[in-house]
């Protein structure tokens, strides 16, 4: 098995030469500055900085809600960005590029474009979803979320996971195609209450849900197990006997393995990952227990 470092020395001398071959190098943008016509990436890596100064072409691709009015404005985010993210007081490539290469300058592209995509974003103002469009794509909602951490990205089924893509998603390709994942969230708020740009996320989930609702859109197995789980909800010796029998049943179930890699109705779970076995007693016994070991 290869060392890091040798297989960095690998890509960069395999990479090297595809960028220096290149005509055109694409790039998207965290800020696009309206007063100069600045792009702004900030990256860890190098390849950024590679794709728009080493072509001769260099094309930027961004929503429309990256566009902010000055140089100032930028600069007060992009402190919060690094911190937000990652905990670095700034990335380690913060790089604005402003127009073509001139005439002295040693290196940059001849040309320089810039493209801007709409791609529903203009749907989004004057509605409940509007504070979505101030997200600066740091990462500290899925950093905190407890349900990305369990699930991951990829089962996010698009190109934006963790509470953020659970409200900008159905925004782009509509709530019938993604109104799952508004309905991935335990609302516990860490989301908000980490977010640097005060995005209310929990609040517009329950936006989503509610037009979920209105239009009938949730799966029918969805909510026939929502009434079943009402009718013993409304009753509650028998929500604690069937939780009992239920957490019993698979503690037995999983024996000394603990755990499960095929389980009825968990079969979209357990198609990737296992499912622990319930450990100890009900929440509503544990509960029970330690109130009466305070008195």
């Amino acid at each position: 098995m290869k060392e890091p470092e040798s297989l960095l020395r690998e890509a960069r001398g395999i990479l090297r030469e595809k960028f220096l071959a290149a005509d055109v190098g694409i790039t998207g943008a965290n800020f696009l500055v309206a007063e100069t016509g600045t792009s702004v990436i900030v990256t860890n890596e190098g390849n950024g900085d590679l794709t728009q100064t080493l072509p001769k072409v260099h094309i930027v691709l961004a929503s429309i809600e990256k566009i902010v009015p000055t140089l100032e404005d930028m600069s007060q985010i992009l402190r919060l960005l690094a911190r937000s993210a990652t905990g670095q007081e700034m990335s380690v490539y913060t790089t604005l590029s402003t127009g073509p290469r001139r005439k002295s300058d040693p290196d940059g592209p001849e040309q320089y474009h810039v493209i801007l995509l709409d791609n529903g974003r203009s749907t989004m103002l004057g509605t409940e979803f509007q504070d979505m469009l101030r997200c600066i794509r740091c990462g500290a909602c899925m950093n905190h979320c407890p349900v990305y951490q369990a699930v991951g990205g990829h089962a996010y089924g698009w190109v934006y996971p963790g509470p953020m893509g659970a409200v900008l998603t159905p925004t782009l390709i509509g709530v019938d195609k993604a109104g799952h994942l508004p309905n991935a969230s335990t609302f516990c708020g860490r989301c908000e209450a980490v977010c640097p740009m005060h995005i209310p996320l929990p609040k517009m989930m329950r936006h989503w849900r509610e037009r979920e609702f209105e239009r009938h859109l949730a799966p029918s197995e969805y909510t026939s197990n929502l009434k079943l789980w009402a009718w013993f909800a409304k009753r509650p010796p028998m929500y604690r006997f069937a939780a009992r029998l239920a957490a019993t049943s698979l503690r037995l179930l999983a024996r000394r393995r603990g755990r499960f890699s095929t389980l009825p109705m968990a079969g979209a779970w357990t198609k990737d990952r296992d499912l622990p076995a319930p450990q100890g007693g009900t929440f509503i016994s544990q509960w029970k227990r330690q109130r009466g070991s305070r008195r």
